[in-house]
């Protein structure tokens, strides 16, 4: 893929989980701190995870102050902006789909099957192309966050999601787990755990899209 076009696809993921993040938290009754929390957590994560490739702005005000500064070609600002753009619109129709077009918080337990595989796929695609970005490549070979990065991956996604749309599991064995405990019924885990593959082969597969090895 050309390099401009994977800063672009780079942008465009780091927007949508941020505006996705922003529309779940903010509408599905979380109160306190755990909105603030939830976003500021998920535009850390996308930033590490596509810092190195496209700078991590995920806001049209970032390129174009990034533009002013001289640290983004002016011809790369309508493509960042459109990318940014393109993946928040797209995240608020997923918000809108995984919710039947309703913002009432779901039950534990009681989730609905389309909520929930959009929800298990896309925070698990989330976890592995985080996972992916900053602790496999050399590019960032011995740094101190990916920890960090990935644990706020899961936080971002548990404060998001988890208990409303899905369990929160975002990994087959956590969902195997809940389902001995008798906190996933068997069919909605049969569910999870193909959304949680699905998620990790999506995630693999955008990583040796845009990932090069320097």
């Amino acid at each position: 893929m050309n390099e401009n076009l994977k800063k672009y696809l780079v942008e465009f993921i780091g927007a949508f989980f941020l505006v996705l993040t922003v529309a779940s938290t903010g509408l599905l009754g979380n109160e306190g701190v755990i909105a603030p929390l939830a976003i500021a957590s998920s535009l850390m994560v996308m930033v590490y995870a596509g810092g190195h490739i496209s700078g991590g702005h995920y806001n049209p005000a970032v390129s174009l102050a990034a533009v002013i500064r001289g640290a983004l070609e002016a011809k790369q600002l309508i493509p960042y902006m459109f990318s940014q753009i393109l993946g928040g619109v797209l995240a608020v129709f997923t918000f809108l789909t995984m919710t039947n077009h309703s913002f009432m918080a779901i039950k534990t337990g009681d989730f609905h099957i389309k909520g929930l595989l959009i929800a298990e796929f896309l925070f698990t695609f989330a976890l592995c192309y985080v996972v992916l970005q900053t602790a496999t490549t050399k590019n960032t070979n011995g740094n101190s966050y990916y920890g960090l990065a990935i644990g706020f991956t899961v936080l971002t996604g548990a404060f998001a999601v988890g208990g409303t749309l899905c369990a929160g599991a975002f990994n087959p064995a956590v969902g195997i787990a809940l389902g001995i405990l008798g906190l996933l019924p068997v069919n909605l885990l049969l569910y999870t755990i193909a959304a949680n593959l699905l998620g990790a082969i999506a995630a693999g597969i955008v990583f040796k899209i845009v990932y090069t090895e320097n």
